[in-house]
């Protein structure tokens, strides 16, 4: 054989061998990483060739999906029913940017891949199944009486059944229609880019596709009393909601030669007891029992609400609410009428009315309760959820006592509805560079009817057309708190 000849045949057996054994390991090595790789298009085209699984909101589902209108080989796109309504809950699938919240955390389960949904022979050949569908707890009165007062304002409401855990209502507002950035077109990216459109001036962004009732922190002004006086109830400091306190007004912060001054310069908050203290939304009170107890403990009944808690998922990951770790007294009396760095989501203050309600018991809330397959077997259920004990109940009776002379005879009678039992507390929280940002207006509350059913609700109002000295819990939120009580009790 010539030896040019013979030398290319080696050296074309050698390629082919070097070919097999790359073949074989992008294949035995390789395979599944490749396969997985969120840059693979043969998965986006797998996840959009058929229709996609639901979620259900009150028995009925508000997604659903249509043939593409662009072509191409991505054939289904989602559609969402009041897609700006059920935002906050369902997120957004798109062909583009992926799925965000539950669309997001069920994708496998609602797009046919998750092996749980698979036959046999689907699993051999790596076929997709059937979707599935996932049932929500959202009732869609509260969800809506929610949604329509808020109306234009900046802000967000969440409504929680107390001795389920049941997340009845989760609004956001403003709030987009996912159905806009589902497929791949020109008219998508357009919503896109006017969704996430900034104008250089935060404060004046509305970012509607941020979930404010899970995912936004703010300040929670005096709203957050209701963990100080829980927290003075459970040390023994004070035993009562009508022992009268030792608060001086104004309080001077320790340390300091600042003087702390109530909004309402003639109530009775000199050494006002707890329940006064709440009706009143007396500061020095406040200030002084978390200078007194001392941030340690104020921290550690924050902590048993669910401040701090990084991992607050219900499945959706909520923002943590946060109560500082290095405070001096001063900085400590402050945190104790929710100013200085606490934070909390709505989620987070309506859990607080939430265990309040409940007897001091706080149930884990969620807005899943059952995951199914496309014949409507279970594959998860979220019906019997985890619960703590935050407070006795006794400590939860006297709060509960408190909060209804809050509603009857205090700041949150805007929240008043015939025919029930209501209990709640105010705030108004200052925030931005020297206290310049329109304060939020908060409102945190609990209702029972007749018939024993209960509700617990949080609502805040980021920003309104009210001027900043007619910025208040009990004029702005206060009658949102009372319209998804209504719906949830009525």
């Amino acid at each position: 054989m010539n030896r040019t000849i013979r030398r290319a045949g080696l050296v074309t057996l050698f390629l082919v061998l070097a070919l097999l054994v790359r073949v074989t390991w992008v294949q035995m090595v390789q395979g599944d990483a490749l396969a997985d790789d969120e840059q693979n298009r043969r998965n986006m085209i797998q996840e959009y060739a058929q229709p996609f699984g639901d979620i259900i909101v009150g028995g009925r589902p508000v997604t659903g999906s249509q043939r593409s209108a662009h072509g191409g080989d991505m054939r289904y796109e989602r559609t969402y029913t009041d897609g700006a309504l059920y935002a906050p809950v369902t997120g957004f699938s798109s062909q583009v940017r992926g799925a965000t919240q539950l669309e997001g955390i069920y994708q496998d389960v609602l797009n046919g891949s998750d092996d749980r949904l698979k036959s046999p022979l689907d699993l051999l050949t790596g076929d997709s199944a059937k979707p599935g569908d996932v049932l929500t707890t959202i009732d869609p009165k509260v969800q809506r009486a929610g949604f329509e007062a808020l109306g234009g304002k900046k802000g967000a409401a969440v409504a929680v059944d107390p001795k389920s855990g049941e997340l009845l209502g989760v609004v956001s507002t403003p709030s987009f229609d996912p159905s806009t950035i589902s497929g791949s077109g020109k008219d998508d990216d357009a919503a896109w880019r006017k969704l996430t459109a900034r104008d250089g001036n935060d404060k004046d962004d509305d970012k509607p596709t941020l979930n404010r009732a899970l995912r936004q922190a703010v300040p929670p002004g005096s709203t957050f009393k209701l963990v100080v006086a829980a927290a003075a109830l459970e040390d023994g400091l004070y035993s009562s909601v009508d022992e009268p306190t030792r608060s001086p007004d104004p309080y001077t912060l320790k340390g300091t030669s600042t003087p702390l001054e109530n909004e309402n310069k003639a109530a009775p908050c000199e050494n006002a007891s707890l329940r006064t203290a709440l009706r009143y939304s007396c500061n020095n009170v406040f200030a002084k029992l978390a200078t007194d107890l001392g941030a340690g403990k104020v921290r550690k009944q924050a902590e048993k609400f669910g401040f701090d808690d990084e991992k607050q998922d219900v499945p959706v990951r909520a923002a943590t609410s946060n109560f500082p770790k290095k405070m001096d007294a001063a900085q400590t009396g402050l945190s104790g009428i929710g100013q200085f760095e606490v934070t909390a989501t709505p989620l987070q203050m309506a859990m607080v009315s939430q265990a309040i309600a409940n007897g001091g018991e706080l149930v884990d809330p969620h807005m899943v309760s059952r995951v199914q397959d496309s014949s409507g077997h279970t594959l998860e259920s979220f019906e019997d959820p985890d619960s703590h004990r935050v407070m006795s109940q006794d400590t939860a009776s006297q709060l509960r006592s408190a909060m209804r002379t809050v509603v009857e005879k205090g700041t949150g009678s805007n929240a008043q509805i015939d025919g029930m039992t209501v209990g709640g507390k105010t705030g108004t929280a200052q925030h931005g560079v020297d206290n310049s940002g329109t304060p939020y207006a908060w409102f945190t509350s609990y209702a029972q009817n007749a018939d024993g059913k209960q509700v617990a609700v949080a609502v805040v109002v980021e920003d309104s057309d009210a001027a900043r000295a007619e910025v208040s819990g009990n004029g702005l939120a206060a009658p949102i708190g009372k319209k998804m009580m209504r719906a949830a009790l009525g």
